[in-house]
């Protein structure tokens, strides 16, 4: 049997057990080190120089320190942090002079970037047509601290004038829902997440993607 791409996890919330769980049922990964398994914990560097592949999901407030130092060790990096993209322009020259490879996305979801593909096609028809106006919703569970999220920015972005209306509440692990609309008729476009699994699923697809690659990528990038 291959050896297996060892992760190192950057963040233990709901996003890093997700992660551990697959792991420890996956005849391709295994995690070797967990940093901020506390509150009161920090990098794992000793851990994380063992890794192939450091998989952060952790918060804004700290995703940029964590990519310094772990690009310093020479590791690539997979980041499911969110708020941070106004730097990405500082994360791409820490990639560069350490030479490692990166990729990142508010929503590691093979579903949601199938999404995304649709509202690019949408878009792009609907365009044609101004009598559609369009409008967008999204729910998240309580404790999300982001609105709009990382995943309503990014199709907002996509479609002139769109603008989203964002609920928190609940347990709602992610849904978004895209409208054109007009007096005649309306189209609507949605994603639903049932768990957390299909973002872990798809964080360990881009683990592997990156694991001997240089530069700074967009998980979106594997779906052209």
């Amino acid at each position: 049997m291959k050896n297996k791409i060892k992760i190192a996890l950057i963040g233990y919330g709901k996003m890093g057990k997700e992660i551990d769980a697959l792991c420890k049922t996956s005849e391709v990964f295994d995690v070797v080190s967990v940093s901020y398994k506390n509150k009161e914990d920090g990098l794992d560097l000793k851990g994380i120089a063992k890794a192939d592949i450091a998989v952060d999901f952790t918060s804004k407030d700290i995703v940029l320190k964590n990519i310094e130092e772990i690009a310093k060790l020479g590791k690539n990096l997979v980041v499911g942090t969110t708020g941070w993209n106004e730097d990405l322009e500082k994360v791409k020259k820490i990639v560069e002079k350490n030479k490692i490879g990166l990729v990142y996305s508010p929503n590691f979801s093979v579903g949601v970037n199938i999404f995304f593909k649709m509202i690019d096609f949408s878009a792009k028809l609907f365009e044609k047509f101004p009598n559609y106006d369009v409008y967008g919703l999204e729910v998240h569970h309580k404790a999300k601290l982001d609105s709009p999220s990382g995943t309503a920015l990014k199709i907002a972005g996509k479609v002139k004038g769109l603008n989203f209306t964002s609920i928190r509440s609940g347990r709602n692990p992610g849904f978004h829902e895209v409208v054109f609309d007009s007096v005649a008729d309306g189209i609507t476009l949605s994603h639903q997440a049932y768990s957390r699994v299909g973002f872990a699923k798809g964080a360990l697809i881009a683990a592997e993607f990156i694991k001997n690659k240089k530069g700074v990528y967009s998980f979106e990038e594997l779906f052209k």
